[in-house]
């Protein structure tokens, strides 16, 4: 057991696993807490946790997923395109609704690590919570920020989004398709546009289109930082 787990290929196999388990329930179970990644992240944690399997064993290969994110950003490029017409009849408003929640996501964080008194690398490593974790990543680090805690609040964000915007959008009755996959993706970034790939063509699309504007804007932010 102990030379099977010491495989790259076991964190691979684990994180699929962990994913299509959480997959499963979220097909039996509608409710926001029953999000595919939610689970499986809280599988992964649990797993390494509880068993002898380390953090290091399981990134081994768990970290080779992360390669994947790349060409899965790059294939919303032709879902995009596809809804290129849609795009051009409703760039305005997807522009203003991506301006707004740049400065919501950066100016609340701002407020709430000031409230708490956090210090300055604390809190440059979470303003870019955002946007794509390679963006995020290089916006913290150069500004003074910590490259670990800045993709932890990357994925929680992305993971809280994707659990509770789907509600809050039934709750507010938002039936506009653009508006819905525009507040999944400013809100979310990937993890919120996969939300919104579930949702339909238009909403992921949306999405996809949100976490380019939002990684533009949040940019030309922290140059004023």
């Amino acid at each position: 057991m102990g030379n099977l787990i010491a495989l790259p290929v076991f964190g691979i196999i684990l994180t699929i696993i962990c994913y299509f388990i959480g997959f499963r329930v979220g097909k039996l179970v509608h409710s926001p807490l029953t999000n595919p990644m939610l689970i499986a992240n809280a599988l992964v944690i649990l797993i390494v946790c509880v068993t002898p399997l380390s953090l290091e064993q399981y990134m081994a290969g768990g970290s080779m997923i992360t390669m994947f994110i790349v060409p899965a950003t790059t294939i919303l490029a032709l879902r995009i395109y596809r809804q290129r017409s849609l795009l051009r009849a409703n760039i305005i408003p997807i522009l203003l609704g991506c301006l707004a929640g740049s400065f919501a996501s950066i100016g609340s964080i701002a407020l709430l690590c000031r409230l708490f008194s956090l210090d300055t690398a604390v809190t440059l490593s979470m303003l870019p919570k955002s946007v794509t974790t390679a963006i995020a990543l290089e916006l913290s680090v150069k500004n003074g920020g910590l490259g670990g805690l800045t993709v932890s609040a990357v994925i929680v964000t992305g993971v809280f989004s994707a659990s509770i915007s789907p509600f809050l959008i039934r709750l507010f009755k938002l039936k506009d398709p653009v508006a819905a996959g525009v507040a999944l993706g400013a809100s979310g970034h990937a993890i919120g546009t996969a939300a919104a790939l579930e949702q339909g063509e238009i909403q992921g699309a949306m999405g996809g289109i949100a976490i380019g504007i939002m990684g533009i804007i949040t940019s030309l932010i922290f140059i004023f930082l």
